[in-house]
């Protein structure tokens, strides 16, 4: 079976199990059955066999592979996910990407009543191994390419994470060559070999603390989160509301004028990017080096229409 035919079945049986706790093994096996024509639309060759003992395999991969442990309770006789919130809200996002990767790749049939993006999240073919090498402490090497770059060079990384940001995915971990903490992109990512050597996960690193106040991923290596506050339109302050730019985001001011937001974060490249999507629609009010730089952007886009 293909690897996307294992990790489809993985992600079934955790839907499932998410959607009603306590399934039982005939229960689980019907709704495989009734998901698995969906799945064959997306790719003829996909077969998702399933079993009782492929189901305890499974269980094993699944908790090796993703952290999410599934048990099964003699009580209500069926099967139940023992899982922590913090593990939950993690997992979730990735079957959330997961879902998307599925339907950026649904057949042509359903095109009269789905229009999707065109573009597919990059880097996807690898994320089988890289999980298995982040769970199981294995270095990996690869060859990277940096955007500019003629020729790419190979890495040695101790993989702690994946992340992803805008529709890429990227690889969180500790280049071995200089001894800190570096994120590469998947999508220029190639070569790639998980090997036999083991490394230990610093006991102090947290990939949610690492990330608190970064936006995208850029995190940088000093300097201390500043205080920002932006004023939108009210009309473009409605979707500010609805999908907050991070979850550092508190309302000040919500008016029929203005709404106006605080955030505390790092000012990085990926941030002033995300600012300057807004236009007219936003107002940069503090620190006054941001409100300066925005500004400054702004006047030589200016320049080009000149």
């Amino acid at each position: 079976m293909s690897k996307r035919g294992y990790i489809s079945r993985y992600m079934l049986i955790v839907k499932k199990l998410k959607a009603k706790p306590y399934s039982t093994y005939l229960e689980l096996q019907s709704y495989i059955d009734k998901q698995f024509e969906y799945y064959q639309m997306q790719d003829e060759t996909l077969n998702i066999g399933f079993s009782q003992r492929t189901l305890q395999r499974d269980i094993r991969e699944i908790r090796d592979l993703f952290g999410v442990d599934i048990e099964f309770s003699k009580r209500n006789k069926g099967y139940f996910i023992n899982q922590t919130e913090m593990e939950n809200r993690n997992f979730q996002r990735m079957m959330e990407a997961f879902d998307l990767f599925n339907s950026l790749s649904l057949s042509q049939e359903l095109s009269p009543f789905i229009h999707l993006e065109k573009r597919k999240p990059q880097g996807t073919e690898n994320f089988y191994e890289l999980i298995h090498a982040i769970k199981n402490k294995f270095e990996i090497r690869f060859n990277y390419q940096k955007f500019g770059e003629e020729e790419g060079s190979e890495r040695s990384v101790s993989p702690y994470a994946l992340k992803e940001f805008k529709n890429r995915w990227y690889i969180l971990g500790n280049n071995n060559k200089y001894g800190s903490i570096k994120c590469y992109a998947l999508d220029r990512l190639n070569n790639l070999e998980i090997t036999n050597k083991k490394f230990d996960t610093p006991k102090d690193f947290n990939i949610e603390e690492y990330y608190r106040y970064c936006f995208g991923i850029i995190s940088p290596d000093e300097g201390m989160p500043e205080e920002i506050i932006l004023s939108f339109t009210p009309f473009q302050g409605k979707y500010i509301k609805t999908l907050p730019l991070h979850e550092t985001q508190e309302i000040a001011i919500d008016n029929e004028i203005e709404l106006q937001i605080k955030l505390k974060l790092h000012i990085t490249f990926d941030f002033i990017m995300e600012l300057l999507s807004f236009g007219d629609n936003l107002k940069v009010l503090a620190p006054l080096a941001l409100v300066q730089e925005i500004k400054l952007a702004h006047e030589k886009a200016f320049l080009l229409y000149n």
